[in-house]
This record gives structure tokens, sequence and C-alpha cells, in this order.
């Protein structure tokens, strides 16, 4: 898909070490962008561009601001965050702390840069099942780590509201591919079945019926969206991207079995009291991201797998 207006030259990427931050900052490298990765401290291996270790979180705003000014970014995409292994504090910091930092330095720089944060479907919470979820819908996410990056994207649309700030907030569906984290469902089941590829064995996976309709998108598809969200000036300050349609979780867990060509035997473990695709249902609207951003997913969840799957085999063993 070819972008209306010229790509950004000179770009910023915070998380810049991360699932996505990272693959972001090595397509951007690709397209000709200068970049510079920032994050709390330097990765084990190296981040795309040149690397600078900074926690806007707890650094002054001003700092950043002259950070960015020396740079000449004309481009920010914040990538960071926190969710997983941190307390509430821990949360509050990562993504509220930093975006109100983040519109604070951005704003002030001598040319303030086009910011394209990154939020999340968990801003919406759940909806009946069979609808979906429109930008304009009221947002009432149940979790605390929605309800954290929901108040950083109204903290967004206010300072464009205000004529303070050039930028937007995408609300990604739960993102899949290569370098999966962990911690996520899909990352444990990866290093299972990995696990037992390198030893020969059967893979022993004990699932819950894992019922829950989400809306997962593919990564590659994910970047397409942002690098049109970093050049598009004419869009609405919340786009969702995600792929319109909820798919269960075990469908994405027994593609990746498939992919892998593991052998598996699965547990079924009873799901807790409460739980059901009727309580679990998230589906993004994604019409303004096709009728105004251009942007529409192309990629099927096989093929976002199938690249989970891959990286997962090729990265080195601690």
């Amino acid at each position: 898909m070819t972008a209306p207006h010229p790509a950004p030259s000179r770009v910023a990427v915070l998380g810049g070490t991360g699932f996505i931050g990272r693959v972001l900052g090595a397509r951007l490298l690709e397209q000709g962008a200068e970049v510079v990765s920032l994050a709390r401290k330097a990765p084990a291996v190296p981040a795309p561009g040149r690397f600078v270790a900074f926690d806007i979180s707890s650094d002054a705003a001003a700092d950043l601001t002259a950070l960015l000014d020396r740079e000449r970014i004309d481009t920010v995409v914040n990538a960071a965050g926190g969710m997983w292994g941190l307390n509430d504090e821990q949360m509050y910091q990562a993504n509220v702390v930093l975006v109100d930092r983040l519109i604070e330095a951005v704003s002030a720089m001598a040319s303030p840069a086009r910011l394209v944060h990154l939020g999340t479907v968990h801003e919406y919470g759940m909806a009946p099942v069979g609808t979906s979820q429109r930008e304009s819908d009221p947002a009432a996410p149940v979790m605390e780590y929605g309800k954290l990056k929901l108040a950083a994207t109204e903290a967004v649309v206010r300072a464009v509201e205000a004529g303070r700030l050039d930028a937007v907030s995408l609300r990604l569906g739960n993102v899949v591919g290569a370098g999966q984290p962990g911690h996520s469902l899909l990352g444990v089941m990866a290093a299972k079945l990995d696990a037992a590829r390198r030893a020969g064995e059967t893979a022993q996976l004990s699932l819950q019926p894992l019922t829950a309709q989400r809306d997962f998108v593919d990564l590659t598809d994910t970047l397409d969206a942002v690098l049109l969200a970093a050049v598009r000036r004419d869009v609405p300050p919340v786009v969702n991207v995600g792929t319109g349609a909820a798919s269960s979780a075990r469908l994405l867990v027994e593609l990746l079995i498939e992919e892998s060509g593991v052998p598996t035997e699965i547990t079924e473990v009873p799901a807790p009291d409460g739980t059901g695709p009727e309580t679990e249902w998230q589906q993004l609207d994604i019409t303004v991201a096709r009728e105004q951003l251009g942007w529409e997913p192309r990629r099927t969840l096989r093929e976002a797998v199938r690249e989970l799957w891959e990286a997962q085999i090729a990265a080195p063993q601690a």
C-alpha cells in the first residue's frame, strides 16, 4: 500500500527494544529512515538504529524535548508501556505518567513531531457477542491495564483537541507475530512446543477451553497501519487496528500446533467460573482505518502464527 504523504525520515521509537518497537524500527530502517530506539536500558540484542537509554516515566520531559530536537525527529512512535510483572503503581508510571510526559516533551519541541501512540483494544472492555466496537463507543475497560491505557489515549486526544499536538492513538487488537512475548499465551505455548521439538518428545499441553473471543491481528499488518498513521494527518485522533473479526484463543493455539508439526497431547483443564465466549468478546470495527487511514488487514492469522513459530525456532536458546 503506498503512503499518500512523504514517509517519515527521522523517527524516535519509544519501547524500541520491545515486541512491536523492535520490528517497527527495523522496518523503518529498510525504508531509509533514521531511527533512534529509546528504552530504559540497553538490550542484549542491539536495537534497530541508534539506541539511547532513556526512561521517560522518571526522566524529565525537558530532557526528552532536548533529545528529540537534537536528533531533528519528525515522528515519534510510542510503543512503550507495561503490564506483565508490574504492580499497579508501576503500571501507572509506565502507561499514564510516561504518556503525560511524552505529550509535554513533544509539544515543547521547536518543530513538534507527529506522535503515533499505540493503544489497545483492552481500552474498550468487553462487548455483547456479535457486536463490533467502534471508536465512538463508550469505553468501559474491565482490567487495570485497559483503564490505564484508556487514560493515556484520552490524554493524547485532549492534547490534539487543544491544538497542542499532531497525534493519533491506534487501538490495536491482540497482535500476533515473530518475537511474541514469552509471557503471552502464544509465547508460552511456542516455548513448550519448541522444547519438545528439541528434545524429540511429544509436547504435553494443559489447556483450558480458551473460548474467549478476541480480535487478533497480524504483526506485519499492524506495522503497515503504524506507518500510514505516521504520515496521514487527516485522520481522527483514535483509530482501531484489527481484523474486524473475533477468533478464539483456542483456534490460535491449534494453528500454532499445526504449524509447528510437533506431536502434541492436550489435557483439558476446566475453565474458571464466569468465563466463556458470552462474557469475553472483543471485535473491532475497522471502518475508520479502512476509509480514512487507507489501511486494512491483508494477512491471515495462520501466516501470523507461522512467522511466530519460525522466529521461535530460529532464536538462540538460553
